[in-house]
């Protein structure tokens, strides 16, 4: 839906921003440390998610000076953060007001004519967020708030809800009792032209969404917000693929395995000897054809049989983090190859004895979540590659 040109921006209550700060580090899911006005001060971050695209050193914050209330450790709050010059909105709590103004002025397909009768509105042992009544019936709206995209795709969640998946879950079992529900996705890219449930992610929240689709009205829009963070009038019906969903959401495929090891060791591997690891952060590129779950959890725990080339390096590290990308397609030597291009150093033979690869692991001095580059390999395997896929 993309209405005149002469139709003004959209001023949403409480996204009038106080000022811009520079991004500098994530203290805990919920308080971020910035750089505003040449004081480094701290912010309180109304947003659980990983946000390791957009929370990257040295991006530009919007904040909002908060009202002062008893017990309250901040002065300011964060509303948006820009990538690649726009603004990205980051409060989740105001994504359901911009929600709320779209429906009141009839901006959203589908719920055109709806109208809010309550919000916060508890069904069974879950709370969603509108009731509606659309059409002369009732509608049990839920609101998902989608920060994380690449060049034509966008997807949710960045990291795992077991409260999304419930909702899903819920919704759908509404719907089949004979109230009309749905679920939106407000994804705050204008750029993007599809949609997909995070299935590297959340394998279960995405499994969960594409089998209950029948049963709900799934929406993901893309809106644009300006500068000034009013919202453009310009909302996009994204487009889910859902067949592309069904065939790349299965357990298999490949990971990147990230581990740190606190100091340097001298540690024996198998058949390649004793070796000198550097202290640092080490990438790991595997794979599974299948039984992709039960690959990642056998590297999680911490008591196994050391066998592969990569248990007698973990088994000295500090608890690893394990990246998957779900596909049908062998990416594990290609992941690799990028690997080397951004590491600082790699460990000869690892890893590659059954491949023409030189090495699948490779080191860096600071954490690779930090580092751009790194973000923007990871964002490659898991969202823009699949552009290809979907380009006429």
């Amino acid at each position: 839906m993309i209405p005149s040109s002469g139709t003004p921006n959209i001023l949403i209550p409480g996204l009038e921003s106080a000022g811009k700060a520079s991004f500098l580090r994530r203290l805990n899911r919920f308080l971020v440390e910035c750089n505003y006005e040449g004081k480094r001060i701290r912010a309180y971050l109304p947003n659980p998610g990983r946000l390791w695209e957009l929370l990257i050193h040295g991006k530009t914050l919007y904040l909002a000076e908060a009202k002062a209330t008893p017990g309250r450790a901040t002065r300011y709050t964060v509303l948006a953060v820009e990538r690649d010059g726009i603004p990205v909105l980051l409060h989740t709590h105001l994504t359901n007001r911009v929600v709320e103004e779209l429906l009141r002025r009839g901006m959203i397909p589908g719920l055109e004519n709806a109208r809010v009768l309550k919000k916060e509105v508890s069904f069974g042992k879950s709370r969603f967020d509108f009731l509606l009544e659309a059409g002369g019936r009732p509608f049990v709206l839920e609101v998902k708030s989608c920060t994380l995209y690449g060049e034509e795709m966008a997807m949710f969640p960045d990291a795992v809800t077991e409260r999304g998946r419930k909702h899903l879950v819920e919704l759908a079992g509404i719907s089949r009792s004979g109230t009309r529900a749905g679920v939106i996705f407000l994804v705050h890219s204008s750029k993007v032209r599809y949609f997909l449930p995070d299935y590297h992610t959340d394998y279960d929240f995405a499994r969960t969404l594409y089998d209950r689709r029948k049963d709900l009205m799934v929406k993901a829009l893309s809106v644009e917000w300006k500068g000034d963070l009013s919202l453009s009038p310009r909302i996009r019906d994204l487009e889910i693929p859902w067949g592309l969903l069904a065939r790349e959401a299965r357990d298999r495929g490949s990971y990147i395995l990230l581990l740190h090891l606190p100091r340097k060791t001298r540690i024996a591997v198998g058949s390649l000897g004793e070796i000198s690891f550097p202290a640092g952060f080490y990438l790991y590129a595997g794979s599974a054809k299948k039984a992709l779950r039960a690959r990642m959890a056998r590297h999680l725990r911490r008591k196994k049989t050391l066998f592969w080339h990569i248990d007698y390096l973990a088994d000295r590290c500090d608890p690893p983090l394990c990246l998957p990308v779900r596909t049908r397609a062998d990416l594990e030597h290609e992941m690799a190859a990028t690997l080397q291009k951004i590491a600082q150093w790699s460990i000869p033979g690892f890893g590659a004895s059954d491949c023409l690869c030189k090495t699948h692991l490779f080191g860096m001095k600071s954490h690779p979540l930090q580092h751009e580059e790194f973000i923007n390999n990871l964002q490659y395997f898991r969202i823009d590659r699949l552009g290809s896929k979907l380009s006429p």
